[in-house]
Parts: C-alpha cells; structure tokens; sequence
C-alpha cells in the first residue's frame, strides 16, 4: 500500500472509531441502571442498599439477609436538532463554500431501551455475593445522507454489555466495604461521508466495525447508623481495545485508489474512571433525603489510537466534568414510596473542539418516581425522568485527507438546539 493511500486512509478513518451521542449523564455515558434511581434523579445510589445499587457501590450488597433479584428497562425517547450555521468547505483549487445538504438534522439520536440487572446471594450474616449486568456506553445516531453534518457522521452505533461480579462484607455493624470486576464487551459500527474533489460528485463512505473484550474494576464502602448512611465508591476506567474493518467506497477520480477494505484495524481508547461520594439521611419515619456527587475522569478520553497500518492518534481532548444530585424517598403507605430529585451534569466535551458525533451538552434532570410493595417479596418501581439540555456549539474544525495534494477543509459552524429527553423506567425487585 503506498504511503499517499496511508495518509489518506488515516484521515478518513480519523473520525470513525469517535464516540457519539447526548447521553443522559455524560457524553456517552447512560446512567439509567435502575428505576428507583431514576426516580430520585440518581441522588443516592452509592449510599443504598440491595442488588439495586450494585452497580454504583458492590458494598450495597454486604450484610443482606435475603437473596435479591432486580431488573429494569428504561425507554430512553431523545429529541434534538443538530442546524448548520453556515459551515464551509474548501475542496481542492476551489474557493471555501458552503457545505450544501439539509441544513437541520431532527432527531439524530434514536430511540431506545436500556435493560439492566443485578443479583446477589448472603453467605452467612455478614458476606454476600452479587452479578451486576448493565449497558454503561450505548447508543445509536443517524444522520441522514443528506445531512450538513454528513462528512464528520451518518450512523453510529455503540453496544456494551458490563458484567460486574461482585463481593461484599459487612466487617462491623456499622461499616460495608464492597469490590468487584468489570468485563466489558464493545461493539461499535459507524460510518459517515466522504467529500470528492467535486461538489457535483456523489459522496464517497467509509464504514468501521469492531468489537473487543476489556477489563476494570469497582470498589466502594458505606459507614451507617440508624439515621445516617455516607456511601464511597470508585470505578475505574477501562482501556478498551476494537480490532475491526474499515471498507472505503465511492472515491473517484484522484481519490479512487484510496478505495480499500482493511481488516484486523485496531484502535483504542479509555473510558472515564468515576468517584462517587453520597450519602442518605433519615430525617423523619417517613422521610429520606439523598444526595450524590461524582467525579468524571474524561480526560482519560484525550485520544483515539489507531494501529496498523494507519498508526495514528485521533485528538478529543475531553475534559474532566460532574454530575451533582439531591432528591427524596417518602414512605406514603408501608406499601408505597413516592420518591423525586434533580440532577445537574456538566459536559466533558468543549466548546470549538465539538463535533457533530458528540452533539453534547450541559444539562438538568428531573425525576419522579414510586415504589409499590406487591407482596411481602415483591416489589414493582416506576420512574420519569425529563432531561432538558442546554444549547451547544458544534464547531470543530476538520480536513479530510490532511497533508495531501486533496486536502479538504472543514470549517464547521452548528449548534445543537431544542434538545431534551424523555426517559421512562419500569422495574422490579424480588427476595427469596
């Protein structure tokens, strides 16, 4: 392969292995692992108790008396446009000019539902075991092909399943400490457009599809008495590895040599570390107030390493960012548990180096939520979330084919406007 087909294979790659969408807590991060957490805005996870909360702190499940089984799915029901505010282009000999196509992109993110579950075990009074299975970085964009936005993507879709087993004991009457192990499957398949050197040309595409197995890990304590409960927890990041192919079609002209399909192509990137502190507070017999704050290491996200033959390193230098969240339980009936909160959550990614792939943003939510005891052990929770985001630029400079007699500037110039998400939780929990 010659070199002029590896500098433009990395270009054009460059962007296909980059994460997308406005999740619901951070960049593409999805915080939706229980209902009776979205029901109080994800205020007081690391400092509860059950299978529930596993995820957050493995010590949640220390010291229980009874197995536990919880699921839940959310339907997560994202609206959002992505408008072009006068991006330019400059293909080569040619004068800078618009970027042409549709210049709004209604709802890009699709529709989805997030499954999630936990499990865990007592072994004696002091020491249980759990499985948390959850899908922590999950999301499907679409652009359509005819979309400003087209040369940076068009769909992109990202799968991962996180299995955690976990430990926890309760050494004292009033300490929990927890750990645990993160295996994590990716799957990622994206695509987007490439511009030929004439405006009048149909678009070339290149498409990217990998897959790999990673590991991290969790631990967390909690110190309680019958009125307080402050809860720790940290998760790391995991360093994931895709080995994937890359096909590029459609070049023509001067471009056409470039057209390939490579396999074995990998590359990686970490996802970020997270320290939770929290606690709950008993502040009547029927009254608990939550709160949570978590600490986000996206500037582990800083690259994209791509491996042989392109060897490159894809800058996104995201930033470290926050989520901060208080809310409620109030016992209605002993049956029935009304429960709310807000969140606020601070976007890692920055304002001129956001690109349409990561329409993120600022953003508060709102939760509401309930719980209704069915049985003695069986108990059924229900949630609402509205997630309203802040306007946000998009306006990452780009080129294809960098350093080449065909190299095409990107001077990009949107917003992300009218975004918000409305998300619902159904769920359950059942001792044996």
């Amino acid at each position: 392969m010659s070199p002029t087909k590896l500098v433009l294979l990395g270009a054009t790659a460059a962007s296909a292995f980059a994460m997308s969408g406005a999740a619901h807590a951070q960049a593409f991060y999805l915080q939706e692992q229980s209902a009776r957490a979205a029901g109080r805005a994800f205020s007081g996870e690391v400092a509860d108790t059950g299978a529930s909360s596993l995820w957050w702190n493995p010590a949640a499940i220390a010291g229980q008396t009874d197995a536990e089984v919880a699921l839940s799915a959310a339907a997560i029901l994202p609206h959002g446009d992505v408008v072009d505010r006068g991006t330019l282009i400059r293909r080569p000999g040619q004068s800078f000019a618009p970027i042409g196509g549709d210049t709004i992109s209604r709802n890009p993110i699709s529709n989805g539902v997030l499954p999630s579950g936990a499990i865990a075990f007592p072994l004696g009074d002091r020491v249980a075991i759990g499985l948390a299975i959850t899908s922590p970085f999950s999301f499907t964009t679409d652009y359509k092909a005819s979309s400003w936005a087209r040369y940076t993507a068009d769909r992109t879709k990202l799968l991962t399943f996180d299995i955690q087993p976990s430990i926890g004991i309760a050494p004292t009457d009033w300490l929990r400490i927890g750990g645990g192990v993160n295996v994590e499957h990716s799957y990622a398949s994206l695509s987007n457009a490439l511009p030929n050197v004439l405006a009048s040309l149909p678009d070339g595409e290149q498409q990217l599809e990998g897959a790999g197995w990673d590991v991290g890990w969790t631990a967390g304590a909690q110190m309680h008495n019958d009125v307080v409960t402050i809860g720790f927890s940290y998760k790391s990041s995991i360093r994931h590895t895709l080995k994937g192919d890359l096909t590029i079609s459609g070049l023509v002209g001067p471009l056409a040599a470039s057209n390939a399909s490579l396999s074995g192509i990998e590359a990686r990137f970490s996802t970020p570390a997270q320290v939770i502190l929290g606690g709950r507070l008993r502040a009547t017999n029927r009254l608990t107030l939550n709160a949570q704050y978590i600490h986000y290491t996206w500037d582990k996200f800083d690259t994209i390493a791509l491996g042989a033959p392109i060897n490159q390193a894809i800058p996104e230098n995201y930033r470290n960012s926050w989520s901060m969240a208080g809310g409620f339980d109030y016992a209605v009936t002993p049956r029935l548990t009304w429960r709310a909160g807000v969140q606020r959550a601070i976007t890692p990614t920055q304002d001129g180096l956001r690109d349409a792939r990561v329409p993120d943003a600022n953003r508060w939510n709102y939760g509401t939520g309930a719980s209704y005891q069915l049985t003695r052990r069986f108990t059924v929770d229900a949630a609402a979330n509205y997630v309203d985001f802040s306007n946000a630029s998009i306006d990452r400079v780009t080129a294809a084919y960098p350093g080449t007699a065909a190299q095409t500037p990107i001077l990009t110039n949107g917003e992300l406007q009218n975004a918000h998400a409305v998300v619902l939780s159904l769920g359950g929990r059942m001792t044996f």
